[in-house]
């Protein structure tokens, strides 16, 4: 995300909340970034906290960040409440893949070509372990990424965003497939895990 608080609001036509922003450019699971969620850009941390126990002792470990939310899974406990009542727009001006061998996958960066800004379909919470918390809504890969990985983001046209956003769970979920639109990868030589 290269685009400030102020910025993201003007695109999306909504109150920037008087967000400062400790959210970096590239956002990662467990960490803070902003989505357009009850007309405002707000900042809540990535991923639904997950609770797992130790097979050793039965005591709960610390929680783990779900950044994804499948469209086939959409109906699964753990999202079907946020999907019904709780739909917001992640802003992007990027995301990133990685692709290659296991041990040296580098970092591709895929992108619309001439959009500046984007959004992609989200859902959201609130948390007990990290407050608000969203989560990114993926379906299978568009044909022209799919050598990339097989699941993207769904990416949303600005006339769909209403839709997503106040729609029924019927009208979100016909949005919620590969998208249809170029999308621009840019290949890089950055390692996806840095020790």
């Amino acid at each position: 995300m290269s685009k400030s608080v102020d910025e993201v609001a003007r695109w999306f036509g909504v109150a920037g909340t008087g967000l400062g922003s400790n959210v970096g450019e590239e956002i990662y699971p467990g960490h803070p970034g902003h989505v357009v969620a009850d007309n405002a850009v707000r900042q809540m941390s990535w991923g639904f906290p997950l609770v797992l126990k130790s097979k050793k002792t039965g005591e709960p470990l610390k929680p783990k960040p779900v950044n994804n939310a499948r469209t086939d899974k959409l109906d699964s406990f753990m999202w079907r409440s946020s999907f019904a009542e709780r739909r917001c727009l992640i802003p992007m001006t990027a995301w990133a893949e990685a692709e290659g061998e296991k041990g040296a996958k580098t970092r591709t960066w895929l992108s619309l070509p001439g959009q500046e800004l984007f959004a992609c379909a989200g859902i959201w919470r609130s948390s007990d372990e990290w407050g608000e918390v969203y989560s990114m809504v993926m379906t299978d890969a568009a044909d022209s990424i799919a050598q990339v990985h097989n699941r993207m983001p769904v990416l949303l046209v600005r006339e769909a965003y209403e839709q997503w956003l106040e729609g029924s769970v019927d009208e979100a979920r016909s949005l919620c497939r590969p998208f249809g639109g170029a999308i621009a990868i840019e290949r890089t030589k950055d390692r996806w895990v840095r020790s």
